[in-house]
């Protein structure tokens, strides 16, 4: 489309227990990433390559998006459920992302599991790269995966915010 005015962004600052985190919504109030503040640099990267050419500007997410991120730092786990997500990517990264939202809060999978909820059990690693490359953390619950031997895995966040995640869950 010619002369089409480049997508806005809004760009918005929330404290939790475990530090800021940036979140980001389009116009009609869907989240396009969340991450930790002290990852910004990466979520810039990710939205880039998922809202290429978006301007973000800083602001205040839609009320109900705010509220539900405050609400699950405060305990209510189950406070994103209902929240739309956007992104880029390719299909299978997309079944990946879809498969992440369906593991209830305050339970795990391994990476295995995940590649198998999307009708492709020999494509761990592939499950796991698409897992590494998620662009809305929490919302869609890439912490919620672990090691095959049920250990603590990478996170982008850092582990010590994914054992905090999946205890604050499991608390709840």
């Amino acid at each position: 489309m010619r002369n089409a005015q480049p997508e806005t962004l809004t760009l918005d600052r929330v404290a939790t227990p475990v530090g800021e985190v940036l979140l980001v919504t389009d116009r009609a109030g869907t989240v396009r990433a969340l991450d930790f503040a002290d990852y910004e640099a990466r979520m810039t990267r990710l939205l880039a390559r998922h809202a290429p050419g978006a301007a973000v500007v800083e602001g205040r997410a839609p009320g109900r998006v705010r509220a539900a991120v405050e609400s699950y730092f405060c305990g209510d786990v189950r406070a994103l459920d209902g929240l739309t997500v956007t992104t880029g990517g390719t299909d299978f990264q997309r079944s990946v992302w879809k498969a992440l939202r369906a593991i209830p809060a305050g339970e795990t999978r391994t990476y295995g599991q995940l590649a198998a909820a999307i009708g492709s059990p020999k494509a761990v690693r592939a499950a796991g790269l698409a897992n590494g490359q998620n662009p809305i953390a929490v919302i869609v619950p890439c912490h919620r995966v672990i090691g095959a031997n049920g250990t603590l895995t990478g996170y982008a966040g850092g582990l010590e915010r994914k054992r905090w995640l999946l205890d604050h869950e499991r608390r709840a």
